[in-house]
């Protein structure tokens, strides 16, 4: 059996992160991945993504961007190249290809089963992701004449979908983006629309994002909430990453001919339907715009002019159903989000619903840390940008815990 005094799972942004911090701190550690160095962004998301957060924002610690394009949007292969480097320099002591089958404990530290051996370590470091396993709220159905059915992280290019229009069912930043990309290509697109959050890409000269950072709007904590159940739910932001800082939301979709309709509700071998919400839905997101955008005009000193992005038409009648049988639509693509799966976890260390029981990422089971998760520390944890403070912080009490336990870091 291999030994190692911390064991980090995953070799996101995330896990290289906290490697760099432990490393500085003299802890030895090493860190499993089930595939390469960014794997998910490898191989979980479309050709031509982008990143939403600008380039200035995506720091990791240690490694703050100094390209010629600080307001700039990455492109994902480029992240990953960056994000190699970085393991790289940090000289992080990466194990590709290594699926973790289970963790348990084993007297005062842990155990780990994987598919290259058995490894013990005093500590565990869950670096795994908030996107972990592709969320398909109603389970197409199977048979003659039916649409193909593929979650969004299994989309990668117009080219490679079958032939015939595309229902996209969720409209959060995935969503939009991948409908525009359809239908900019000359599909037909039908976009279901649930609950959504709407800013726009520029705001007063500056990137959305610089306000809600100068702002302090990403370091709040849950405990600065008035609910944070709400704001553990938000979905992500209608954004994209492009050169000219262009919107993708509701209102630029409806301009290119993406047809709306509300939440999918239900879906059989004939047929899916829909609620009859979309307007509520469009309601709700434009008014919460608005009144972050008076926020920030507030915080900047200017006078708001009630004026924002151009409004979104809610359309005279809508769609309620969509039968297969006149072939509108030849894929189904679910921009549903994710959820999270820990059954390799063999540990009491779980909420209720199933996800990881901590506190600012420090778990209720001695030595079995989180990093990455949403909320995590703080709004951004999740964030490219935001995982290097987190990192910092868990290094920190890692290195602390190993020195309390009697166990020397190497």
């Amino acid at each position: 059996m291999e030994q190692a005094d911390v064991v980090i799972v995953g070799a996101g942004q995330a896990g290289i992160a906290l490697s760099h911090c432990l490393r500085k701190r003299g802890t030895s550690h090493i860190v499993l991945e089930r595939g390469r160095i960014g794997e998910r962004w490898r191989s979980s998301t479309w050709r031509s993504l982008r990143l939403l957060t600008p380039n200035w924002l995506n720091a990791l610690p240690g490694s703050p961007y100094c390209g010629p394009e600080p307001d700039g949007y990455m492109s994902r292969d480029a992240f990953v190249e960056t994000l190699v480097g970085y393991a790289h320099r940090s000289q992080a002591p990466v194990h590709p290809y290594v699926d973790v089958l289970s963790c348990e404990q084993d007297g005062k530290g842990f155990r780990l089963r994987t598919t290259a051996g058995d490894w013990s370590a005093r500590v565990v470091v869950v670096a795994t992701g908030h996107c972990d396993v592709p969320s398909m709220p109603l389970l197409p159905q199977t048979g003659a004449n039916q649409p193909a059915s593929i979650h969004a992280s299994q989309y990668r290019s117009p080219d490679e979908l079958a032939a015939g229009g595309v229902l996209v069912v969720g409209a959060s930043s995935s969503g939009v983006q991948i409908a525009d990309e359809l239908r900019r290509s000359g599909r037909r697109v039908i976009l279901s629309v649930g609950k959504h959050t709407r800013l726009p890409r520029i705001w007063r000269d500056k990137d959305i994002f610089w306000w809600l950072y100068q702002m302090g709007f990403m370091s709040q904590r849950l405990d600065d909430l008035a609910n944070p159940d709400s704001a553990r739910r938000q979905p992500s932001l209608q954004l994209a990453g492009r050169a000219d800082c262009s919107n993708v939301d509701l209102a630029t979709l409806q301009g290119i001919g993406v047809e709306l309709t509300g939440r999918l509700t239900r879906i059989s071998n004939r047929a899916i339907g829909f609620a009859d919400d979309l307007e509520e839905s469009i309601t709700a997101a434009d008014a919460k715009q608005q009144r972050l955008l008076r926020q920030i005009d507030q915080f900047a000193g200017h006078r708001s002019t009630g004026h924002g992005p151009a409004p979104v038409k809610v359309p005279t009648t809508c769609r309620k159903r969509l039968s297969f049988a006149n072939g509108i639509v030849g894929t189904i693509i679910w921009a549903t989000g994710y959820s999270r799966s820990f059954s390799w976890l063999k540990l009491p260390a779980f909420t209720a619903d199933g996800e990881l029981a901590h506190k600012h990422g420090i778990t209720t089971v001695a030595g079995l840390y989180a990093l990455g998760f949403r909320f995590l520390r703080k709004r951004d944890s999740n964030f490219i940008g935001g995982v290097g403070a987190d990192a910092q912080a868990i290094a920190a009490h890692v290195s602390d815990y190993l020195g309390q336990s009697g166990l020397k870091a190497a």
